[in-house]
């Protein structure tokens, strides 16, 4: 009996503009064995999603499969009945998704949505199914298996919902499941305990995957094989192994090379400063759970502040205390010198124009039936006041900045978009504003390397140009490394240590710090299992090293 699961030959994919037709995949092979991983990278637009998808004989809204074949386990999903397709997807193929926020249905309880595939496809009862959601939970290592079910998406963090979202998968027990970044939005540690989660059930059950990332570190860790892609075309594919130690073409080699943008240090902060940002003392709670806990520090004109830490530290509520969507329970947030109320409805216009804010999640932030053009043309008219030709001069302006040609994307939804593009279009409408100050909320965790590299120097530009400060929150120590002046280390609603970049690069460091460093994904095939073994955990899906 074959081992092959998948097999894909001279597969071609068209996405339509207006009435026109355009390529978007150009006759890609693929091979899939059961229980393999293979791992699809290349950079935002190279169609690894498109592919994924396609796996699954599935396209988006105005893409078609116009060529090729797709056959699952012998089923020709191109010309297959949607019947057929019915009884094979959520059983025998699942997705996992790259926002599980955005997947997951937010009006009901996270064990109901899990317990719907099993019970519709007739592989077990809802009863059967909960407490197999359970014991799934267990092995994903998520706290409380038996109680977390019952809570409601927005009620866990963004690791556990990812993780969830794994546990939903598998309930049909598939024999193919296409993961498409699903660990982009965590932080490091958060990614250590989904990889090796992900990884243990993966071989638990004898699972193939197609993983999806831009990450190279990551696909080093989860996959056999690995496929490189760049704008439909394959470029090349070997074993895991050989790709990342001998790769044949100068594309992956570009892919492989150590990113060399980093920010020079700039010249320490006059003593007599003021602060266009200052946090001060800082206490909040969501209803009567406290968050944060005497939260202060300072951003400077034309500096960058990177804010790090795990799911859950706080980062992002204290964001939201400084544009005033949480009011704070204590302290203060001074602009320029001048306190602001604490209450956005109670700023002014100009207030809340001269502090912006670039979203993690570009799914959730984006209005689906708005134009690029409308999304961006909104803040333009409402802060800047201009209309009809002026405004749309200043949309494609920005348009540019971003490296979006503004004839191809105006008139575009953000369903056309890749996750890459949408992002870029958030930093446009924050930029639309323009603020003296943005919050840039993981604005480069959607973005492959080169491109994420590209909006890095982006945002350097823009700061140079139009003295603009930033506060960066990310899990990704290398974009801190490129861009940060100073940082600021936060766990648990906390702040434990901050300071300029090269002291808190520089051992000693904190515990945590330290914790965090350590998390960093390297290209090895090995290090994530040697990680695990230095850190005493005997079993791969016992990776909630994070808390440790």
């Amino acid at each position: 009996m074959s081992d092959q699961l998948v097999k894909i030959r001279g597969l071609k994919i068209e996405g339509r503009s207006d009435e026109t037709w355009n390529p978007i995949i150009k006759g890609v092979d693929l091979d899939l064995n059961k229980g393999e991983v293979l791992g699809l990278i290349g950079e935002s637009g190279a169609g690894k999603s498109t592919i994924g998808l396609a796996a699954m004989g599935f396209a988006r809204d105005g893409v078609r499969i116009s060529g090729g074949s797709v056959e699952f386990d012998g089923v020709d999903l191109v010309n297959a009945s949607a019947a057929v397709k019915r009884a094979l997807l959520g059983k025998r193929i699942a997705y996992v998704a790259q926002s599980a926020a955005a997947s997951f249905n937010p009006a009901h309880k996270i064990l109901d949505q899990h317990t719907e595939g099993p019970t519709q496809h007739s592989v077990m009862s809802k009863s059967e199914s909960e407490a197999d959601g359970m014991e799934l939970y267990e092995k994903l290592r998520l706290p409380n298996p038996d109680q977390i079910g019952f809570r409601y998406p927005h009620q866990v963090s963004g690791g556990q919902l990812q993780r969830a979202m794994t546990a939903m998968a598998m309930s049909c027990r598939p024999d193919l499941i296409i993961f498409d970044e699903p660990t982009t939005a965590l932080d490091v540690t958060t990614q250590i305990e989904v990889l090796a989660s992900i990884r243990d059930i993966v071989e638990q059950f004898n699972t193939a995957a197609i993983y999806i990332t831009h990450d190279l570190a990551v696909v080093a860790q989860m996959a056999d094989k690995i496929k490189v892609l760049l704008r439909g075309d394959e470029v090349e594919e070997a074993d895991t192994r050989t790709m990342l130690s001998a790769p044949k073409e100068q594309y992956t080699k570009s892919l492989w090379a150590v990113r060399e943008f980093e920010r020079p240090a700039k010249a320490a902060v006059p003593v007599d400063s003021t602060p266009v940002v200052s946090v001060h003392n800082v206490t909040a709670a969501y209803g009567k759970t406290p968050v944060l806990f005497d939260v202060s520090f300072d951003i400077h004109p034309g500096r960058t502040v990177a804010v790090v830490g795990e799911s859950g530290s706080g980062k992002s509520t204290t964001a939201r205390c400084i544009t005033g969507l949480l009011p704070p329970k204590q302290g203060s947030i001074a602009f320029d010198g001048v306190e602001l109320p604490l209450d956005y409805r109670k700023r002014s216009k100009e207030q809340l124009r001269q502090a912006q804010m670039i979203y993690q999640m570009a799914d959730t932030a984006l209005n689906p039936r708005t134009s690029i053009g409308d999304i961006i043309g909104r803040p333009v008219e409402f802060y800047m006041g201009l209309k009809g030709a002026a405004k749309q001069k200043r949309v494609d302006e920005l348009l540019d900045q971003i490296e979006l040609e503004p004839n191809q994307y105006r008139d575009r939804l953000p369903s056309e978009l890749s996750g890459g593009q949408k992002q870029r279009i958030g930093i446009a409408r924050a930029l639309a504003a323009e603020p003296k100050f943005i919050i840039c909320d993981e604005v480069t965790s959607a973005l492959d390397q080169l491109v994420a590299e590209g909006i890095l120097r982006l945002l350097a530009k823009l700061q140079d140009d139009l003295n603009l400060s930033y506060m960066f929150i990310t899990h990704d120590l290398a974009t801190v490394k490129a861009i940060a002046d100073e940082v600021v280390v936060m766990k648990n609603g906390k702040v434990i240590e901050q300071g300029p970049k090269a002291e808190m690069f520089t051992p000693p460091h904190h515990a945590y710090t330290d914790l965090l460093l350590s998390s960093v994904p390297e290209m090895d095939p090995d290090w994530l299992t040697n990680l695990l073994n230095e850190r005493g955990v005997d079993n791969i899906g016992d990776a909630a090293v994070g808390k440790m």
